[in-house]
């Protein structure tokens, strides 16, 4: 059955490895993208995203349009849209990985808490992970703004050392384990991450749950029951 999700994806020229959600490979199933003209990486995430909230609208409907079950995106920053969107679109939505943050709290013991690796540490504001229904002092660390994955990402590169973006990914997730050794599940915000997961698991011992983890669940809950 063709149930495809529908993916609005950013206005970027960089690589998307299979994996990143950015990447049709990456599924195990049918999904359909809207790219959102204008929605580069400065404008969503380290500017003002507001002005661009009725193309994300449009390509939202045009999606839904085309028979997508539900809408998600290409970048975990657009948790600022998660209620405008819900309230727009015709089907579900889930704009951002950060929306498992609350879920996840609720799996571990007490005195553990799920921390948050980004992006952009910077960029990353309380409205963000308010939108998201995150607590304000969840830890959080960002990769490395000079590193290879960060300037790929900023830099609107089409290359990318992808063994270095691995060990950068790596690094700032044992870095917040560090920070924070309270920490018992890791969240990605950035869905340029997932290929990396399982690196990270493996390093930290940790659960990790990311963007593809989120639509995986969110479309499976979309599917009609079977017989």
């Amino acid at each position: 059955m063709s149930a495809p999700i529908g993916i609005l994806m950013l206005d970027t020229g960089f690589l998307r490895i299979p994996g990143d959600v950015g990447c049709p490979e990456t599924f195990p199933f049918p999904v359909r993208y809207a790219r959102v003209a204008g929605a580069s990486v400065g404008a969503t995430v380290h500017g003002d995203p507001a002005p661009l909230l009725g193309a994300f609208v449009e390509a939202g409907l045009r999606l839904a349009g085309e028979g997508c079950i539900g809408v998600t995106t290409t970048c975990g920053f657009l948790s600022l849209f998660q209620r405008e969107l819900a309230a727009r679109l015709p089907v579900p939505v889930a704009t951002s990985a950060l929306l498992q943050i609350r879920s996840v709290a609720a799996l571990l013991a007490p005195g553990r808490r799920p921390g948050i690796v980004t992006y952009s540490a910077v960029a990353l504001t309380p409205a963000h992970l308010e939108a998201a229904g995150a607590p304000p002092d969840i830890p959080v660390r960002g990769l490395d703004p000079g590193g290879a994955l960060a300037t790929m990402i900023r830099g609107e590169r089409p290359d990318l050392d992808r063994e270095a973006a691995g060990r950068e990914t790596v690094a700032a997730c044992l870095a917040l384990v560090a920070d924070h050794p309270e920490t018992g599940a890791i969240v990605l915000e950035c869905a340029n991450l997932p290929p990396y997961r399982a690196a990270v698991a493996a390093a930290t011992g940790l659960p990790v749950f990311d963007a593809v983890t989120m639509i995986g669940w969110f479309r499976a809950a979309l599917l009609p029951a079977a017989p």
